[in-house]
């Protein structure tokens, strides 16, 4: 993330403020301003988030995002299903690819992930149903969201609620830090700091949402 003034603000070349981590670059820009805490209740899209979460374990989020594409056409645009019945031969061949992160742990990994995913969905009726249960109640989340704020909120009691649960039924690469990143920006929280001229866009998506039930 770059560096930005101590209120977390960016003023950018249109003279909006934003938050400061997208560092001026374009498409991490537009990431911040299309994608980054929109609610999200769409399954291929969830699942696809939180698997790239696991592969950024240890990188940055930039280095995901400029690889994503590459990532949706190896993993079959995580389709739950076809990535669940993924064989040996596939990871195999993930390997070979200089387009995406050829890590074995964490290819394995999704492949896991979407068994699981499969299993959570027949239980709960959909993947996102699961997820939003655990959305945080308002009067968990700080009163005012700073640029110090959100640096103290690497996880939080309903991320480590989430991660444990999920280790429970056997997904891999969701640690409470992980899981966190995947809640801000599949908009469980509304995390854009004060000011930033995303925020109330966001909270009013997140007003109007129909959760998943």
């Amino acid at each position: 993330m770059a560096d930005g003034a101590d209120d977390g603000l960016l003023i950018g070349a249109d003279g909006k403020a934003r938050c400061w981590w997208h560092g001026g670059l374009d498409d991490y820009l537009a990431y911040h301003d299309e994608e980054w805490g929109r609610p999200v209740t769409d399954d291929t899209r969830l699942f696809e988030k939180i698997c790239l979460e696991g592969f950024q374990s240890g990188l940055s989020w930039l280095t995901i995002l400029r690889k994503r594409e590459n990532f949706r056409a190896a993993f079959a645009g995580f389709d739950i299903d076809r990535v669940a019945d993924f064989t040996e031969k596939d990871v195999e061949r993930l390997l070979r690819d200089a387009g995406i992160i050829r890590h074995r742990g964490k290819i394995e990994a999704t492949i896991n992930n979407a068994k699981r995913a499969r299993a959570l969905r027949d239980e709960c009726g959909s993947l996102a149903a699961y997820v939003w249960r655990h959305e945080p109640a308002p009067e968990d989340r700080p009163a005012e969201l700073t640029r110090a704020v959100l640096g103290a909120l690497a996880k939080t009691p309903a991320s480590t609620a989430l991660s444990k649960d999920l280790k429970k039924r056997g997904w891999r690469f969701v640690g409470p830090t992980t899981v966190y990143a995947f809640m801000q920006a599949m908009g469980l929280v509304n995390d854009h700091v004060e000011g930033c001229c995303v925020r109330d866009v966001v909270e009013e998506e997140r007003r109007v949402l129909v959760r998943p039930t």
